[in-house]
């Protein structure tokens, strides 16, 4: 695990040219480093004014150049995100003018920071829990509002908090037993069978809960795979264009255009969405569209919502009733009968959504349509969700150790065997927030981090 005892720096905005660059400094030296390459314009250190507060002023060089005129502030270690002394130049976004200022950080005595070192220093010093620092890059990555208001609730220690009222229900549980055996003289409140069970069988609700968060919790941080599929010539590759905003996908009147799928995410009704536009199914004899085909069904096999379309100026045919049946063997559907701006045809079917992707009209019911196909949990709590695979795992295991413990109590065995899995529970608990996290899982976590974070 990387020391904290040096100080570390790093550009936090992105590469390329920008209007403003930001440098971030952490670590024991990141006020000195910053008085000897900063000259405030109103003379003096920068640590003359207080922690905190931008101040204008020259950066410069070892050899004393102005390299650019910028802002600069310091914060001392308990205030700071990391937990230990900080500091930020902000200058213009060149990123010559970016490099020439690290080159000087590191000549006076800083080093590169690493992938998400910023991160891991304030996760080593408390300042954010291990689900809180991963919300930090789920933050940095999300691709929808709700994504960006969820990631914000975890970093805010909404699911820190709902993990922490159950470990803290099964440690007052496995203390309580503790304290009843090892302090038989001392006047506490007898142990029962009966009070164990209640708090195990309420302890396991609550785990079962939060690991069925997991499936909304993928819901939002990946998006919901979605597949549109039809005829050729259905209008898939127009309504995905439509939804992605630009002309992502080729779009003719020639059937078979589309040889091979394109994705493109996209938030449709409060829900993001994994947009993948497929090649016509049809019995092609074209190999290269008869293998455009067979990717097209395999994208149906894998997705969390189909989108079937069906031309509406052409009328309903057996084969758009072969692949609404097959495709609502696969996934939630909606089946939406395009290009209402033509003149229709008949239909031996009702469909969900009527819409025109050429003018726009009923992509307001597509969404609707969306929305209600993936409803909010009723009293979701914004930050609440479990949002990967590692906080899930962990989950399960707490909940199968609380599982076993109260099975173990029903079947009569002595309450300190039973407390073994409550250990258990805790362990994997633990994991959830970091308390009792391996090395070399945080150091998978936080390799997921970009530079400068």
């Amino acid at each position: 695990m990387t020391g904290t005892v040096d100080t570390i720096a790093a550009v936090s905005t992105p590469a390329g040219t920008g209007g403003v660059g930001v440098i971030r400094l952490s670590g024991p030296r990141s006020a000195q480093v910053l008085n000897a390459c900063f000259r405030p314009a109103s003379g003096g250190a920068l640590t003359d004014h207080p922690p905190r507060q931008m101040v204008y002023g020259q950066l410069l060089d070892r050899e004393g150049q102005t390299i650019d005129r910028c802002l600069a502030f310091y914060t001392q270690g308990g205030a700071s995100f990391t937990g230990e002394p900080t500091g930020e130049l902000h200058c213009h976004g060149a990123p010559l003018v970016l490099a020439l200022a690290l080159e000087t950080l590191f000549a006076l005595g800083c080093r590169q920071a690493g992938p998400g070192e910023f991160t891991r220093r304030a996760f080593l010093h408390g300042k954010l829990d291990l689900a809180q620092s991963e919300a930090v890059a789920d933050l940095l990555e999300a691709q929808s509002r709700e994504g960006v208001r969820h990631a914000a609730g975890r970093l805010g220690g909404a699911l820190s908090r709902r993990v922490e009222a159950v470990y803290q229900a099964l440690t007052g549980l496995d203390a309580h037993f503790c304290a009843v055996l090892d302090y038989p003289d001392e006047d506490l409140d007898p142990f029962t069978t009966r009070t164990m069970q209640e708090t195990l069988s309420a302890q396991e609700d609550a785990l079962r809960q939060l690991l069925g968060s997991w499936r909304r919790g993928r819901q939002v941080a990946q998006g919901v795979p979605c597949a549109l599929v039809g005829r050729p010539n259905a209008g898939k590759s127009s309504l995905f264009n439509a939804l992605a905003g630009y002309d992502r996908a080729i779009v003719t009147p020639i059937p078979g255009t589309t040889r091979d799928t394109v994705e493109e995410r996209v938030e449709l009704g409060g829900v993001s969405l994994r947009l993948i536009d497929t090649a016509g199914l049809r019995d092609a004899q074209d190999p290269i569209e008869q293998l455009g085909v067979e990717r097209s069904r395999a994208a149906m096999e894998e997705a969390g919502l189909i989108l079937v379309l069906a031309d509406g100026s052409s009328g309903w045919t057996p084969e758009d009733q072969e692949l609404l049946e097959r495709a609502r063997q696969t996934a939630p559907v909606i089946l939406v009968r395009t290009k209402s701006d033509l003149p229709p045809e008949e239909w031996a079917v009702e469909a969900d959504v009527v819409l025109s992707a050429r003018t726009g009209e009923g992509v307001d019911a597509l969404e609707r349509a969306v929305a209600e196909r993936f409803p909010k949990g009723e009293h979701e709590v914004y930050g609440e969700l479990l949002s990967n695979a590692r906080q899930a795992d962990a989950a399960r295991r707490a909940l199968e150790y609380v599982e076993q413990a109260r099975q173990a109590l029903a079947a009569g065995y002595a309450p300190d065997a039973v407390l073994s899995d409550v250990e258990q529970a805790l362990e994997a608990l633990g994991e959830l927030t970091g308390k009792t996290v391996r090395e070399d899982v945080t150091d998978c976590i936080f390799r997921r981090f970009c530079v400068g974070k």
